[in-house]
């Protein structure tokens, strides 16, 4: 296989059912996806005690699910014939499983904490805000062109993921977040969230 193609050379890249310039908004959100990836790998790399490895092993599946979302963006808006997407509900459902199963071992925070302390922590933090850059250029292309929806949906509960899974890494490592000094209150208990949306 040759790794360049020079087919690129003119400024246009192949999606999946045409070529667009390479800065084309859709070009540009699953390139974000791709780094996203990247900062993943890092995180996973960073799992080197036997505590993270339930990280290690969930943090391995999302690598591949990414590469699915980033796959879903990549088809072109003029390709005909019947889009079959990878990224469905159950994937948005089991981060939502994974986020509820992290957040029960963690201590309660009510306020906005540091982003930092042990290493695994501190790379999912990184992951956290690249996936919202991520999200916001997914976005932008669904407002232009058709997105896979259970992507939007995937990629919004993937940043909750990353901030309980970088917690519950702190935890697991015994290193107590980092309160922001200067926050209000802005986070509450599940119970009273619950009573919340119950009243």
């Amino acid at each position: 296989m040759n790794i360049y193609t020079r087919t690129g050379d003119q400024g246009m890249t192949s999606l999946i059912g045409g070529r667009v310039p390479k800065d084309h908004i859709r070009v540009d959100a699953y390139g974000e996806l791709d780094e996203l990836n990247s900062f993943i790998g890092c995180a996973v790399s960073c799992c080197t005690d036997d505590a993270m490895d339930v990280l290690r092993q969930q943090l391995t599946m999302i690598q591949h699910e990414v590469f699915d979302c980033g796959s879903d963006a990549a088809y072109a808006e003029t390709r005909q014939g019947k889009v079959i997407y990878k990224v469905h509900a159950e994937l948005a459902q089991r981060l939502e499983q994974w986020i509820d199963e992290h957040d029960a071992a963690v201590p309660a925070i009510s306020k906005f904490i540091l982003p930092g302390g042990h290493a695994v922590a501190s790379a999912l933090h990184v992951c956290r805000t690249v996936c919202r850059r991520a999200e916001r250029r997914l976005i932008t292309l669904s407002q232009q062109e058709a997105v896979n929806p259970e992507v939007l949906k995937y990629v919004n509960r993937l940043s909750d993921y990353f901030f309980v899974a970088a917690r519950r890494a702190n935890a697991l490592a015994e290193i107590e977040d980092v309160a922001y000094a200067r926050s209000a209150d802005v986070f509450t208990t599940r119970k009273e969230r619950n009573e919340k949306y119950d009243g």
